[in-house]
């Protein structure tokens, strides 16, 4: 929510620029809520500024966003007792028409995520070449300025982040073998088919779930097939949806609520990872289809 005033003609120019500064925040950060913070933080340091002596609004803001960024990154990386990575990522969830996602706004959104994962790899600074200027288009001499290193070096820090992202295989659309994996899967799992289950489980997948007590890691096809009457529990009111992309289950309780949402990822014909939110906490903050 923003505190700037619509009356105030600092306030009007900064608001103009909201969407692109959290754009580039989120890219940096992966985290829409963390990508408001700082670009409410940037709007307090203008706030408290000469708005007079800043010649060039748009790049000072950039700046300022960059380098708060930059920060929460290396903040990150020095706390390794408390992993970015230990929670799971944002979803999309979109009902399931029964048609491959193609030309269709979901593939893209899961593109951009897929992107996201790739950068979460990346050092911080190669993270902000990267984004600053092969998403959008900032010169390598103010990138430069930012990181404080000359324009060659932060050159090279986006050749290499680039190199790991073009590395990167481009999400699939969801086909039909795939759903028919997910079903098989969900069928044996109804019927308590255990050699059913293994049969769609790749003998090293991974299954995470997000419960009230944090996330929960499920390694291997017999120990995911053992907990599978879980997720058959999670479906008997479900729909099919695609999940950032991928193919899922969302379900939910007879008053209405969400119940449990599962992603799958296949691949050559077998379930390699299962993503399951349980958490009604984290379900009912998220934007989710009604039930039909």
């Amino acid at each position: 929510m923003s505190d700037t005033s619509p009356t105030d003609p600092v306030a009007e120019a900064f608001e103009s620029q909201r969407d692109r500064l959290h754009a580039v925040a989120h890219r940096m950060l992966g985290s829409h809520a963390d990508a408001e913070d700082v670009v409410q933080e940037a709007w307090l340091r203008l706030s408290r500024q000469d708005a007079d002596t800043i010649l060039n609004l748009s790049g000072w803001l950039t700046t300022v966003v960059s380098r708060i960024s930059l920060d929460v990154l290396r903040a990150r990386q020095s706390r390794p007792e408390a992993p970015y990575d230990d929670r799971l990522p944002e979803f999309v969830v979109t009902l399931d028409d029964g048609l491959a996602p193609e030309d269709d706004a979901v593939l893209a959104d899961s593109v951009g995520r897929a992107l996201l994962v790739v950068l979460d790899s990346l050092r911080p600074s190669e993270r902000l070449a990267f984004v600053l200027h092969d998403l959008f288009a900032v010169p390598f001499a103010e990138i430069g300025q930012i990181l404080g290193k000359s324009t060659d070096a932060t050159k090279m820090l986006a050749s290499r982040a680039r190199k790991k992202v073009q590395a990167t295989e481009r999400p699939t659309a969801v086909g039909r073998e795939q759903r028919e994996v997910v079903q098989a899967f969900l069928a044996a799992a109804r019927h308590g088919d255990f050699e059913g289950l293994l049969r769609v489980l790749h003998p090293e997948v991974k299954l995470t779930a997000d419960t009230p007590i944090g996330l929960v890691v499920t390694l291997g096809a017999t120990e995911v097939a053992a907990g599978a009457k879980l997720s058959s529990a999670a479906t008997v009111r479900g729909r099919s949806v695609f999940v950032n992309g991928l193919p899922g289950i969302l379900s939910w309780r007879e008053d209405g609520t969400p119940l449990t949402l599962l992603a799958f990822t296949v691949a050559n014909g077998r379930i390699t990872e299962i993503t399951a939110v349980v958490d009604p906490a984290k379900l009912a903050v998220m934007e989710l289809p009604q039930p039909v």
